[in-house]
């Protein structure tokens, strides 16, 4: 049973407006505006009608090509630069392992979660192609352009997992299924296994059945949001958008069953104004389940309805990767647990020492989702980047340094006697 201690007996605040979380009542998304019926479902750039030629890089100022899946796919940035299609590095990290292909067309997706910068409500102000994600451009490639560059040494590749991710589209699902049959008719799952991240809405079993026949071997779906009110209020009829958490849920029991145990997971972003009690009790039932949990900090992302709210307290955040991490991996269960009357982490129920070992291995706080080939704790999809900027990183995608297990003692508040650490002492003690 959880004991709920007083708040008092929490450290002093020291994230955004006064405290070290971000409560419910203050991360109300705004209301969504309306589109220009002209504009809507793709409308300047299928009335352009612009060919596309190879490669697209998203350009604010140029007409966007009339781009269409499954004969074009986007990826994140990090992963055009791992697949040699475009320059560039990354702080302190060698890019990605997940090759992630985002589906793509002109009409976009055609929901409007608040938080996400590929939300339906943009459609006037920049076409979809060109819309920014987890911080960062998404450039547009032919798929059998991506195919040929992976097949010439698929044992060989950087990437440890592909991943197809899915949006709300009436041709999702279908595209899907050839998306990964142009993958696997030349690339052997066992040499770069896949992921697919799900689009429940439009989904039934027999698509969840026939992506898993077909030789993907993880199913992940994205609450994101860590309960039904929140989740209506960020991706259901709060801002106008399709989703249902009732369907969510469905859509991921079915994968329980047919993936099978330790092979579906669901997304959780947190800072959106959920209880950590609320969120480490998710990750305790997906754990139940046989699943696991991929954790995002929550990031005002540019042109969002939830642009104008605070990041994440890192705080917040730290206590929460932990928490995640002792009950997936660490031998910790929500019960033992102790939170106070905000609903926050003031004990973990383990050990200090055994604390201070999970801590200082640093595992904790990467990037979290989908297994590569290091270890079923370090994941292939660490998303540089993707849910805050360098110079103050929430998820760690590379091993933590020393000088970053200080900043992270820091931030959960369990410095030990001697330990100092000042901002910005990562930039100055380690290469850029």
């Amino acid at each position: 049973m959880t004991c709920m201690k007083p708040e008092a007996s929490q450290p002093a605040a020291k994230g955004p407006n006064g405290l070290d979380y971000n409560p419910y009542e203050i991360m109300e998304p705004r209301t969504p505006g309306s589109t220009p019926s002209d504009l809507k479902n793709g409308g300047r750039v299928k009335a352009n009608d612009v060919a596309p030629e190879g490669l697209y890089l998203p350009k604010y100022n140029k007409l966007t090509p009339h781009m269409r899946s499954p004969e074009y796919v986007q990826m994140s940035t990090a992963a055009a630069i791992t697949l040699g299609i475009t320059p560039g590095k990354m702080h302190r990290c060698g890019c990605t392992r997940c090759l992630n292909l985002l589906l793509t067309y002109p009409e976009g997706c055609r929901a409007n979660c608040a938080y996400c910068g590929l939300a339906r409500h943009r459609e006037a102000e920049r076409d979809y192609a060109d819309r920014n994600f987890i911080r960062v451009d998404w450039p547009a490639v032919p798929m059998d352009e991506v195919v040929d560059i992976v097949a010439r040494d698929a044992k060989g590749s950087p990437f440890h997992r592909m991943c197809i991710s899915m949006i709300t589209h009436p041709r999702s699902d279908e595209d899907t299924v050839t998306v990964l049959k142009k993958w696997t008719d030349r690339i052997d799952p066992a040499d770069i296994p896949i992921s697919i991240l799900s689009n429940p809405t439009t989904m039934t079993r027999s698509d969840v059945q026939t992506l898993h026949e077909m030789g993907s071997d993880i199913f992940t779906v994205a609450l994101d949001a860590a309960t039904p009110e929140l989740f209506d209020r960020t991706r259901g009829k709060g801002v106008q958008s399709p989703h249902n958490w009732k369907k969510y849920w469905e859509i991921l029991m079915d994968a329980r069953d047919i993936f099978g145990p330790k092979k579906f997971g669901a997304h959780i972003i947190v800072g959106m104004g959920e209880t950590e009690y609320e969120v480490l009790q998710l990750v305790q039932q997906l754990v139940d389940l046989g699943g696991h949990s991929h954790m995002f900090c929550f990031f005002p992302e540019k042109g969002s309805l939830m642009d104008h709210l605070p990041a994440t307290p890192r705080d917040q955040w730290r206590r929460i990767q932990l928490g995640r991490y002792l009950i997936d991996y660490g031998g910790g269960h929500v019960d033992r647990m102790t939170f106070d009357e905000a609903g926050r982490v003031i004990d973990f129920g383990l050990p200090k020492s055994e604390i201070d070992m999970v801590i200082d291995a640093g595992i904790a706080f990467r990037t979290s989702g989908c297994p590569g080939k290091f270890a079923d704790d370090i994941s292939a999809c660490d998303r540089p980047y993707g849910d805050s900027p360098p110079s103050n990183i929430a998820s760690y995608p590379f091993q933590p340094e020393a000088v970053d297990i200080r900043k992270i003692r820091h931030q959960l508040d369990m410095s030990r006697p001697g330990d100092t650490y000042v901002d910005g002492e990562e930039f100055e003690n380690l290469d850029g």
